[in-house]
Formats: C-alpha cells, sequence, structure tokens
C-alpha cells in the first residue's frame, strides 16, 4: 500500500501549488482499496484537469498496480 501512496503522491506533486497540503488516507473496504487524495482547495481544478483528464490520466496510472487479493484500488480526490 504504501508503494501506490508513493505513485500517488509523485505523479501529483508536480501539478500543485501546495505540495505540503497534500495528504492520502486508505479506506479499505470488502471490494475496494479506495485511496482518498486530499489537496489544497487551489488545486482542486488543477488535479483534475479539463474534462477530468488529467484526473483520468491519473487513475489510469493507478488503476494499473497490481495488488495482491481479490481487491481492487480505487482513487478518489477530495478538497480538504
Amino acid at each position: 500500500m504504501a508503494d501506490i501512496k508513493e505513485l500517488i503522491l509523485t505523479v501529483v506533486s508536480p501539478l500543485v501549488s501546495h505540495p505540503d497540503e497534500l495528504m492520502i488516507d486508505v479506506v479499505e473496504t470488502e471490494e475496494f482499496l479506495d485511496y482518498q487524495l486530499s489537496v489544497h482547495p487551489d488545486d482542486v481544478g488543477r488535479v483534475i484537469g479539463k474534462k477530468g483528464r488529467v484526473a483520468k490520466a491519473i487513475r489510469t496510472i493507478v488503476y494499473s498496480v497490481r495488488v495482491l487479493g481479490p481487491k481492487r484500488v480505487r482513487l478518489t480526490i477530495v478538497n480538504s
């Protein structure tokens, strides 16, 4: 799980103006490992991008990582 967190931080940090306010919480459900990315309110648009293209690209990278077991990875972007 730490590897996926590091991957998310590596991809998102250069995109935002306030990298010190990036936080990732992991919520484990029956089906998913839900990574909840929390960013500064000014950076939400930068992380999501026009028509969600940046968020889609980030999710494509994160979802390509294999995890052990039947659970799938999900990335949720929230503002703090």
